[in-house]
């Protein structure tokens, strides 16, 4: 193995935390009198790295926060930002709260499906896009309203979707 990735779980599923992933985590971990505070950081950390966080990563967290590993997947189970699966390079996360459910959510779920030849949950066949549900966004007052990545859009209308995604290479 090189300096910048090494192996610290000895369980032997294969996952390799970066050296600087590591040390991140342990940055973020040293942070807080509970280790366990630095759980949703560290799986962001591992994420934004593998663009998911797969199952043999949670041992590793575990292992560098220094809590057991039913701990961390609590966390990346509750969090609906952390993905458990592999998504597209581009992640659109659907507003489906009242608000926005009451503004023509499903006009623009039909238009976003339509478009991408996906439906919630499944990503385009050239990985580019995976499209998910999300019970808020918090912009209710412009619904109905979606997020591509960290970019969060607002009413956004059937006819909008093409060109908003056009953005997204």
């Amino acid at each position: 193995m090189t300096e910048t990735a090494r192996q610290i779980t000895s369980d032997g599923d294969g996952f390799i935390l970066a050296d600087e992933d590591r040390q991140a985590i342990e940055h973020e971990r040293d942070h807080y009198e509970q280790p366990q505070a630095a759980c949703i950081e560290a799986l962001k950390i591992v994420q934004r790295r593998h663009g998911w966080v797969p199952d043999a990563a949670i041992p590793v967290i575990a292992e560098v926060l220094g809590i057991g590993p039913a701990s961390v997947e609590g966390v990346a189970t509750f969090y609906s930002l952390i993905f458990r699966q592999p998504v597209g390079r581009h992640v659109i996360l659907v507003c489906d709260s009242s608000s926005c459910f009451l503004n023509d959510y499903d006009e623009l779920l039909e238009a976003l499906s339509a478009r991408l030849g996906i439906g919630l949950g499944q990503t385009t066949e050239d990985g580019r896009f995976t499209l998910l549900p999300v019970c808020c966004l918090g912009a209710c007052d412009r619904g109905p309203a979606l997020m591509v990545d960290d970019d969060t859009y607002g009413p956004v209308a059937p006819d909008d979707v093409a060109t908003l995604l056009e953005g997204y290479a």
